[in-house]
């Protein structure tokens, strides 16, 4: 790895909060501090291929790619599950969806009933059970918020981020359907636990984007925080369908079609947002003291305009399933300490990010966490994770698991278990699992042991006719 350090980081603004910094200083080599602020930055339906420090020729997003220069970035980054409800679950709580409260966006049994387009589901959200990574940075003395989708409410009003170990919440929640209506031009929106009114979006009005919403939103959590620990999820909306957006002045000279303009327009438009995040911790000399992770919450989807950017590149797949496109995302790390320009080929996934979390912050995780801590890679030691299982499913109907090279695909219960060695197909061309049956039933067995029923989703693996 590159053992260059951030070209910024010379000294430190506030060294009473960093009471090991002096030895790091006289080394040249910048750390963290003992509770250093954490940012993660959540995009909605991103593709992996989606930023172009993920080579994408098409998009521009120059301050994404501001972080990945300046962190770590992981070309083996793979989501909590293949679509949002569930892939956050595994993000905050640190689980695999094998035992995670959340599966799915809708659940097999008990739940909330409510509305979804011109039907009715049923979903779940968090309970007080549930241990999130608030509650955990809270023992430690942070102050948490959360900015714009929370999407772990099912239709319970009693179980939004207030309910779950945050301290602030800006934003919308699916319990109540207004308050993200019209998508990305939302009149109204939650502060706290008031729903506050945004006239400029009244009656239709298109003057106050989502993204720029939940940027300034992010600004003023940082800036009224600045001089205590904090921890902000900041979750754009962006590029989740529909793609409403009125500026594609970027892309209008490019013979694409208006679908593509918009998409690629809402991923520049969070760009932009995500540079004034970085550039108000450039302000306020928070940067040295600060970890900001960068992802999707999981792959593109299939209404993407694939055939003018190729959301998820050569990858099989899309969101909802779990082929490389529906699960493989960006993830990028940022912190004083990490190697400027890294780029980490080690399988990694969401459930790493909360004993990585814990560790940088000095807490102890939860004991039934399944993910381990990326700290090593970050401060570009060697970690070899290749030996580890990585699972996801969708309850009695689909799963897969990666163990090193191989990867299984369960696609329904219907379908046969498919065998991929990543390694060399990362399209998954390539189906092995007639050539290896031995290792399908080691991997079958080692993911058997993985899943465990739950009240809203009773049948686990026994819905696979196993």
């Amino acid at each position: 790895m590159n053992a260059t350090v951030f070209s910024r980081m010379g000294g430190f603004a506030a060294a009473a909060f960093f009471p090991t910094l002096l030895d790091a200083q006289q080394s040249g080599q910048p750390q963290c501090s003992e509770r250093p602020n954490i940012v993660f930055i959540i995009a909605d339906d991103m593709g992996w291929a989606d930023l172009a420090c993920y080579g994408n020729p098409y998009t521009r997003t120059p301050n994404i790619d501001r972080l990945a220069a300046e962190g770590v970035r992981f070309t083996q980054g793979y989501a909590g599950s293949a679509v949002s409800s569930p892939s956050r679950c595994a993000l905050i709580t640190g689980m695999h969806t094998g035992h995670t409260r959340i599966r799915n966006n809708f659940v097999d049994a008990g739940g909330i009933e409510g509305p979804k387009g011109n039907g009715i589901v049923r979903r779940q959200g968090l309970t007080e059970e549930d241990a999130t990574i608030a509650h955990l940075l809270k023992e430690r003395g942070y102050v948490t918020g959360v900015v714009n989708k929370w999407h772990m409410d099912g239709f319970d009003k009693t179980a939004g981020p207030l309910d779950r170990g945050f301290d602030e919440f800006r934003g919308w929640l699916v319990s109540t359907v207004y308050s993200n209506d019209p998508y990305y031009y939302p009149e109204w929106r939650f502060h706290g636990r008031e729903l506050i009114k945004i006239p400029e979006n009244e009656n239709g009005g298109h003057a106050r984007h989502n993204n720029d919403i939940s940027t300034e939103d992010a600004l003023d959590f940082i800036g009224r925080h600045r001089d205590e620990p904090f921890f902000l999820y900041l979750a754009y909306d962006a590029p989740h369908e529909p793609y409403n957006i009125d500026d594609t002045g970027v892309y209008d000279d490019y013979a694409w079609d208006d679908t593509s303009k918009r998409y690629a327009s809402l991923i520049t438009s969070m760009d932009a947002g995500v540079g004034r995040v970085m550039a108000c911790l450039d302000s306020l000399s928070l940067t040295d003291r600060t970890v900001v992770v960068f992802m999707s919450d999981n792959g593109g989807a299939s209404m993407a305009p694939h055939k003018t950017l190729r959301p998820n590149g050569i990858l099989r797949g899309q969101k909802g399933n779990f082929y490389e496109g529906g699960i493989r995302v960006p993830i990028i790390v940022r912190m004083p300490g990490t190697p400027q320009g890294s780029v980490s080929r080690q399988p990694v996934y969401f459930p790493d990010i909360l004993p990585t979390v814990a560790e940088l912050t000095g807490c102890t995780p939860p004991e039934n966490t399944d993910g381990t801590s990326l700290v090593p890679i970050l401060r570009g030691e060697e970690l070899d994770l290749t030996g580890r299982p990585m699972y996801w499913e969708f309850t009695g109907r689909s799963y897969a698991l990666r163990l090193g090279e191989w990867k299984i695909v369960r696609p329904s219960r219907d379908r046969p278990t498919e065998l991929y060695r990543i390694d060399g197909d990362i399209g998954e061309t390539t189906d092995l699992a007639s050539r290896y049956p031995e290792i399908v039933a080691r991997l079958e067995a080692l993911a058997s042991k993985m899943s465990r029923p739950s009240v809203n989703f009773p049948k686990g693996w026994q819905g696979f006719g196993r």
